[in-house]
C-alpha cells in the first residue's frame, strides 16, 4: 500500500512527496532502497519531528499497522500537518482524543477504513438495504498477512448498518455453537465472519436474508491500485477541512 502510495503521489499532478518516514533508516532516498526509479528523490527520515521542521508536509498518508497509526496521527495534528490515514484498528477513545484535536487545531484529518470508492458504496448500499432486511451476517476475506481481524471495513459497515437496524439476536434462540467461534463474531446480533487465505486482497459480502429471498452486496479489491483514487481524493479534500472525518462515506 505505501508503495502504491508513494507512485500515486509522484503521479499526481498538482501533488508533491517531499519526503517519507519510515521505523528504519532504509537509505537516504526512496532511490537508495532500489525500490522505485532514481528519479524518485523524496528523502527519508525516522522522526516525525525532524521530517516536518525539514520539509514543512501538508498531508501525511499513514497505511502503516494499528500499533503506530495512532501515535503518528496524534503527533501529526500537534505539528500543524493533517493526516490522511487508511489503518483500522483505532479505539472509541483515541478516535475521540483525535477528534478533539484536530478541531482544537483546526486542522482536517481523514481515517477511512477503506479508501476503494467501490466499498464505500458498497457500505453505503448495505445500510440502505438494511431498513428492510434486518437480517444480515457480513464475510470479509482478506490475504493472511493481514493483522486485525474482523477488518475495518466490516466493522465500519456493521456500524453503519446499525444506525438504521435495531438490535436483535439472528438464528434461532437455542442456537448452539458445537465449535466455539463457528458463528463468528456479535455486533448487535448481526454476525462478522473473517476469512485469511493467500491469494486474497480485500472482498467482502454483506448478506441479507428475507423470507424467500436473499439480497447478496459484494465488494472485490484485485489489487492495491483499487485504493488509490480514494487516496488521491482524501489528500485533495483533507487541506480544506478544519475536523476529523471517520469514513470515506462521510464525504463522497
Amino acid at each position: 500500500m505505501g508503495t502504491e502510495a508513494v507512485h500515486t503521489v509522484m503521479k499526481k499532478e498538482g501533488m508533491e512527496l517531499v519526503a517519507v518516514l519510515d521505523y528504519k533508516q532504509i537509505g537516504a532516498t526512496l532511490a537508495d532502497t532500489g525500490l522505485f526509479p532514481t528519479s524518485y528523490t523524496a528523502p527519508i527520515y525516522t522522526e516525525m519531528a525532524q521530517l516536518v521542521a525539514d520539509t514543512k508536509p501538508d498531508v501525511l498518508v499513514d497505511l502503516t499497522n494499528p500499533h503506530a497509526v495512532y501515535a503518528h496521527t496524534k503527533e501529526a495534528l500537534q505539528l500543524g500537518v493533517r493526516p490522511v490515514i487508511g489503518t483500522t484498528g483505532f479505539t472509541d477513545e483515541q478516535l475521540a482524543e483525535l477528534t478533539q484535536l484536530a478541531a482544537d487545531k483546526e486542522l482536517g484529518a481523514i481515517i477511512a477504513p477503506n479508501f476503494a470508492i467501490g466499498a464505500i458504496l458498497m457500505m453505503k448500499f448495505a445500510k440502505e438495504a438494511a431498513k428492510y432486511l434486518p437480517d444480515v451476517e457480513i464475510i470479509e476475506m482478506h490475504h493472511d498477512q493481514k493483522l486485525d481481524a474482523p477488518s475495518g471495513t466490516a466493522v465500519k459497515t456493521a456500524q453503519m448498518i446499525s444506525e438504521v437496524r435495531q438490535a436483535k439476536q439472528q438464528g434461532h434462540p437455542d442456537e448452539k455453537e458445537t465449535l466455539a467461534g463457528a458463528r463468528g463474531a456479535d455486533f448487535d446480533g448481526m454476525r462478522i465472519h473473517s476469512v485469511r487465505l493467500p491469494g486474497l486482497v480485500a472482498h467482502q459480502e454483506v448478506l441479507f436474508g428475507g423470507e424467500g429471498q436473499l439480497l447478496t452486496i459484494r465488494h472485490d479489491s484485485m489489487n492495491r491500485g483499487s485504493f488509490m483514487s480514494g487516496v488521491a481524493f482524501c489528500i485533495e479534500e483533507v487541506v480544506s477541512m478544519k475536523t476529523l472525518v471517520y469514513g470515506l462515506e462521510n464525504i463522497i
